[in-house]
This record gives C-alpha cells, sequence and structure tokens, in this order.
C-alpha cells in the first residue's frame, strides 16, 4: 500500500510533542506530527505559562498527618478528590507516597537536576526561531505569605532552591508592595523566583512552534493514536491523508500515553491530575505585574493575553469524567479578596489532565521490547518547562549522538 515515508512519527502535537519534534529537525530528521487535536489544545492549552528554570524539588506526596487528614475530609483548596475514583488511583497513588520518603525523594530531585537545568536554554532558541518572543515576560513568579509560619516555610524552600545557584529574592511587605502594589487580603511579604520565564498565551506558543515545525518542512497531520502498527522493522499509522510509514515513533501523548502503552505491553505506574482555570477581568485600573502564588490558599493567578488567569491545584479523578470544578468555587472569593479580580472572561472553566508518574520523573526513552518506540511523557506540571529539553534527550537517542545527560532515571523499565 502506497504512503507517506518519513524518519520519524511523532503521535501527540501538545507542547512536549512539538518539542519533541523540532529537537528531532535539528538533528536532520524529517517528522511527521500526528495528533486527532490542534495542537496545544488540551492538556498543554491550561497552565500558569511558566518555564520554570528553578523548579529543582518536584512535588511530593504529603507526608504530615495532619495534611493527610485535611485532605481525606475533601475540604481543602489545594486538592480535590472522586470516591468514585479512589480504587483506581490508589495503586499509584501509594507508589507516589512511597516515592516521596526523603531517601527516595533525593533521587527524584538528582534526577529532575539536569532537565531543570537545561529547560529554559532549550526553549530560548525555539522561541527565536519561532518569532515567539512577545509571548515572553521575564518576571519570574512571586510567593506570597500572610503568616510568619508561611513566611518560614517558603523561605527555608527558597533556601534549598539558593543551592542550585537560582537568583531569588525575599521581599517584606513594602518591597511587595512596589511590584504589585494592588495584592491584599493581609499579605506581609514574598519570595520572588527570578530566573522563570512566563509565556502569556500557552497555546499560542504552540501555534508559534507549529508554524516553526512546518517551515522547517515538518508535516503536521490528524488521525488517531490506536492506529499505530509495526510494519517490518518500523511504524506505520492511519491519519487522514493516509498512511505514513516511519522507522521511529515518539509517543507523546500526555494524559493519554498511559492506557495507549498498555497495549503494547508496558503497565506503568502513572495517574492524571487533573486542573481548571479561569481568566477574569480586574477592577478600576488593577495591573497584575507577575505571576503570583498564593502560599496560604494554593493556588495560582498570571496575567495572560485573555486576562488575569486563576489556576487551581489538584483533583483527582478519572481522566474523561465530567467536570467538578468545586477547587474553583472556592478559590474564586479568596482570589477576589487577594487581588481585584471582576468578572469571569470564559464561558465556562478550562479542564485539562496532568500525566503524572509515581516517582516525580517523566518517561523519556526506548520502549524495552520495541526498537524504535520512545517515550516522551508523565511530565506532570512541567510539560511547558521540560518540552524543549526533553526534545533534545530524545533527538540525541534516537539519533545515536551521547547524550547530554545520563537518560538511565528517565527510563521506561526502572519499575
Amino acid at each position: 500500500m502506497a504512503g507517506r515515508e518519513t524518519d520519524v512519527i511523532v503521535l501527540g502535537a501538545g507542547i512536549v510533542g512539538l518539542g519533541v519534534a523540532l529537537k528531532l529537525q535539528e538533528k536532520g530528521r524529517g517528522v511527521t506530527l500526528m495528533d486527532r487535536e490542534e495542537a496545544g489544545s488540551q492538556t498543554s492549552f491550561g497552565n500558569a505559562g511558566i518555564i520554570e528554570r528553578s523548579s529543582f524539588l518536584p512535588y511530593p506526596f504529603p507526608r504530615d498527618i495532619g495534611d493527610l487528614l485535611q485532605y481525606a475530609l475533601n475540604a481543602r483548596t489545594d486538592a480535590h478528590y472522586h470516591f468514585n475514583a479512589l480504587l483506581t488511583v490508589a495503586p499509584w497513588l501509594a507508589r507516589y507516597w512511597w516515592n516521596s520518603a526523603p531517601s527516595r525523594y533525593q533521587r527524584a530531585i538528582i534526577g529532575a537536576k539536569p532537565l531543570i537545568e537545561n529547560c529554559l536554554s532549550e526553549h530560548e532558541t525555539l522561541i527565536a526561531a519561532a518569532g515567539a518572543e512577545h509571548l515572553v515576560r521575564r518576571t519570574g513568579w512571586i510567593k506570597a505569605y500572610r503568616s510568619e509560619k508561611k513566611a518560614k516555610e517558603a523561605q527555608a524552600d527558597a533556601d534549598k532552591i539558593r543551592a542550585f545557584g537560582m537568583s531569588i529574592d525575599t521581599l517584606n511587605q513594602q518591597e511587595l508592595a512596589a511590584l504589585e502594589p494592588n495584592l491584599g487580603d493581609g499579605v506581609i511579604g514574598a519570595v520572588h523566583y527570578k530566573d522563570p520565564a512566563n509565556i502569556n498565551d500557552p497555546q499560542a506558543l504552540s501555534l508559534a512552534y507549529r508554524a516553526l515545525f512546518e517551515k522547517r518542512g515538518g508535516v503536521f497531520l490528524r488521525g488517531h493514536e490506536n492506529t499505530l502498527e509495526q510494519d517490518g522493522a518500523g511504524w506505520r499509522v492511519n491519519t487522514a491523508a493516509g498512511v505514513v510509514r516511519a522507522r521511529d515513533v515518539v509517543v507523546a501523548l500526555g494524559p493519554w500515553a498511559q492506557e495507549f502503552a498498555k497495549k503494547f505491553g508496558y503497565d506503568l505506574p502513572m495517574g492524571v491530575k487533573r486542573g481548571y482555570h479561569m481568566h477574569y477581568t480586574t477592577t478600576g485600573n488593577a495591573v497584575l505585574n507577575h505571576t503570583v502564588y498564593d502560599a496560604d490558599h494554593s493556588y495560582v493567578i498570571a496575567p495572560m493575553a485573555n486576562g488575569v488567569r486563576l489556576t487551581t491545584g489538584a483533583e483527582f479523578a478519572h481522566r474523561d469524567a465530567p467536570p467538578t470544578p468545586v477547587q474553583l468555587e472556592r478559590l474564586e472569593p479568596k482570589a477576589k479578596k487577594f487581588f481585584p479580580l471582576a468578572d469571569r472572561v470564559d464561558p465556562q472553566p478550562w479542564l485539562g489532565s496532568r500525566p503524572c508518574t509515581a516517582d516525580m520523573l517523566p518517561f523519556i526513552g526506548e520502549a524495552p521490547r520495541h526498537k524504535g518506540m520512545w517515550f516522551a511523557f508523565g511530565h506532570a506540571h512541567h510539560g511547558l518547562t521540560l518540552s524543549a529539553v526533553t526534545g533534545r534527550l530524545i533527538a540525541e537517542m534516537v539519533t545515536g549522538e551521547t547524550p547530554f545527560t545520563d537518560p538511565t532515571p528517565y527510563r521506561v523499565d526502572r519499575f
């Protein structure tokens, strides 16, 4: 049967798939990118818009008994769960908790380090090539707090991050007001992480990357990943434009990757953390200059192209369960006291799912039992952050180069 021939098929046109496709092109590979939807329109559409150059401490599972009891009551703003999903997510949560023990958590920190160190520099070359500098703010993000207890916690975390050479300022109430004069609700100070970059429209960045990919000769096609089959020494997939064949295929399917991998015999300890966002206008002439995290209530407000974006914490539920924006409803009145938000802009809250592994590190590497199949997913809260550097690592492995870092921490069979 006739069809399109290419070097590599990339399944998934979220920000990770786009990063992989572009970095493969830089290595001289011909790439066909395939997705059911528009580029960056699913999980990559909704996030706080941070390329988190300072995120050397992955999000561990809480281990404090008091915190766990509060989570069990399902009344907190930073996490919410569906009772009917507990049996399904319990095995993953148990392994997540186990890997968050101090000795094992150190492995996650060590594994994250080379990816975080290179995350922004790998994006910068792509942003420049895509002409997307107008989407970028170099303002970092601010963690604001209201109590001495939260201040000590925030400053202790900042000290740990400073050890990695990051630029972080501790702000008193007056210094914070100089940067963000419209914050209120009893805020007494903040920590300002200055190294991360901010994207004011994450999907616009995805679309700019897609345009760059196509300008470089790449082909974007619609199709379903479940049509992938082995084809001799390579792979084939059906698309709206016909069959595409390639020697290599990269799976960058985000929260859909686990069930896809299972069809090929890989039972991976993954789950999803669902999250919501909403955009708002502001009251009067109020302006938000930085992305700000409210340490007391665990949400983010960020200046975006469509207004001020309010993002929630994690919801533990079946990936495709109907939306239950409980956290957003609880947070909105708190956020309006914190910053003068006015009317909702979006007709309904956005919902997306973050693909999370049990040890807080992504899967980046070749599938052990399928030559030419490569995994690039499981980035949790840091899909935007780690997309370009993941692309570099995958591209180096696919082309047989010496990787810039040892890929062992991300290997598919580490569990």
